[in-house]
């Protein structure tokens, strides 16, 4: 199994997971043409695309999942409440319940519910019956199904939003900040590295920084607070940015 992203941040989302012949994109926030072009840069074309999988609907996340579903006829797994808050049709869509597995081609997913400003949120983890890879961004708080979900992972994909005391002297209105740094908002680096202190993290391969904001945090600051939780150097942090995402990562 392995596994990159398109693009992690405000502006757009996705990430890739395969496994065997089946290839996954998770959230597909960038246009049709921007997500061909991404993918063709780590080495796929788009219509190897097994599945699409969708977190929420917030448009970063969700802005080009219509029309990639459109132009190569693939289907969308997401929640209920998802699929009900999506403006446009989505064609191909199945609904999952975030509280039991499903199985697309060589890859079991697990979805889990999680705290955050949209109508049925939901994270995955992703199976290939040896490894387990963790993926949890767009969480304003952590819960302790979310803390069983990801122990024992070989690799997570980890939220790391903002710093704190960036955030609260930034140039984002009260409001704004209020909800990122809420309890239905992005987990802070304090939060991601406190997970990582509570969650078992010995069969870890890779851990990478997701989400990041470019005007509340920097890769320096998330790389130093999950380096110091796991105690590892900071170098060993893998940083998922907007414009160029993250190359293959392989679990073995």
């Amino acid at each position: 199994m392995r596994f990159a992203s398109l693009g992690s941040g405000s502006r757009g989302n996705a990430t890739l997971v395969e496994q065997g012949d089946t290839l996954l994109l998770i959230d597909c926030g960038f246009s049709l043409r921007e997500t061909e072009r991404r993918l063709l840069r780590l080495g796929r074309d788009p219509a190897q695309v097994s599945a699409l999988l969708v977190t929420h609907e917030h448009g970063d996340h969700i802005s080009g999942i219509a029309l990639f579903a459109r132009r190569y006829k693939v289907p969308v797994w997401l929640s209920a409440g998802t699929r009900s808050a999506c403006r446009d049709d989505i064609p191909g869509a199945v609904v999952f319940s975030s509280h039991s597995p499903f199985a697309v081609g060589d890859l079991e997913i697990t979805p889990f519910p999680v705290p955050h400003d949209a109508r049925e949120p939901a994270q995955f983890v992703f199976g290939n019956g040896v490894h387990r890879l963790g993926l949890l961004t767009d969480t304003g708080s952590l819960t302790p199904h979310i803390e069983q979900q990801l122990t024992g992972c070989d690799a997570l994909l980890l939220e790391s939003n903002h710093d704190r005391t960036m955030l609260a002297n930034g140039i984002y209105p009260p409001v704004l900040k209020a909800r990122v740094g809420g309890d239905y908002g992005h987990l802070s680096n304090d939060q991601a590295g406190a997970l990582l202190r509570r969650i078992d993290c010995s069969r870890l391969q890779h851990i990478v920084a997701a989400h990041l904001s470019d005007k509340n945090n920097t890769p320096l600051l998330a790389g130093t607070a999950l380096s110091a939780a796991l105690g590892c150097s900071p170098e060993w942090i893998g940083i998922a940015g907007q414009d160029n995402g993250l190359d293959w990562r392989e679990l073995g």
